[in-house]
């Protein structure tokens, strides 16, 4: 049995703490609030941080919010092995079986949507009630012969080959249309959007390539089929990063019984440029 450095009453303060999964590495996580649990999973390079406004809001409407940094990103252990969603998929089980979570809310942003399908797929649903696609790259983002409307792996090949020749120059560049800037009515600081490439950039330069791999690559069709729990799923119409017509409207398409909510003029970074709205729907899901 895994066992927590600490897995006390979460208390109403901050508790920032590790677990350890069962290949040794270190997870970062931390534990606001008490309640019903929601465990958010953030995506490709960005920590738990990420989840700063949505943890907030909702910790005041009496919710549990676990947010943990995955494996090389944040606070985390970087290893050199382990960027696969099976990896992926297993460390999230480790963190809600030490931490002895039921009745969860699963929250996955952008590739983390990838850990929910796959650890539903290969644990179950025992311990989750609910669960959340925001800005999803499911159920699958490469172009092949039996998903021709995917992007071509060119695509991904030049973002490896920019994050090797110069990763800081490449994340800063990607700030503004991941953030929507120039999209009606949305207004980001430049500070938020050095807030955010400073998150990108504490990922691990090997943790950053292998997640692009892995996201781009990997096919979430069967893991996806098998949802049959209340799934929602959000995802903006202007979304650069993760096109929505085949990234949230197939996932959608392929739980039977999910809802989706689309945000119009809304970038992927919508966590941010719509996170009254979003933190609204989150609440309303989750008590629902």
């Amino acid at each position: 049995m895994l066992k927590s450095r600490n897995i006390s009453t979460p208390k109403s303060f901050d508790t920032r703490e590790f677990i350890e999964t069962e290949d040794g590495t270190s997870l970062f996580y931390k534990d606001w609030g008490t309640g019903k649990p929601v465990v958010f999973i953030h995506g490709w390079g960005l920590g738990a941080e990420m989840w700063e406004y949505q943890m907030l809001h909702l910790t005041s409407f009496g919710l549990r919010c676990i947010a943990y940094d995955r494996r090389g990103c944040g606070h985390s252990s970087q290893p050199d092995y382990g960027y696969d969603y099976d990896t992926f998929a297993d460390d999230l089980a480790a963190l809600i079986e030490q931490l002895d979570l039921h009745k969860v809310t699963l929250v996955g942003y952008s590739s983390g949507g990838g850990d929910i399908a796959r650890y539903l797929s290969r644990a179950g649903a025992e311990h989750i009630e609910r669960v959340v696609f925001v800005s999803t790259t499911t159920p699958f983002l490469l172009k092949t012969t039996d998903n021709p409307d995917g992007l071509d792996k060119s695509v991904f090949d030049e973002m490896v080959a920019a994050l090797k020749q110069d990763r800081p120059h490449y994340l800063a560049a990607s700030a503004a249309p991941f953030f929507g800037v120039g999209l009606p009515n949305i207004s980001v600081s430049p500070e938020m959007m050095q807030w955010g490439v400073g998150l990108a950039l504490q990922t691990s330069p090997k943790a950053t390539i292998d997640m692009v791999r892995a996201f781009s690559e990997t096919d979430f069709r069967s893991d996806i089929h098998a949802l049959a729990i209340p799934t929602l799923i959000v995802h903006g119409d202007a979304d650069t990063n993760a096109p929505i017509d085949i990234t949230g409207r197939k996932t959608a398409q392929l739980i039977p019984g999910s809802q989706i909510k689309v945000y119009e003029d809304a970038p992927h970074g919508l966590f941010i440029t719509h996170k009254e709205r979003l933190n609204a729907d989150l609440l309303a899901f989750i008590q629902g």
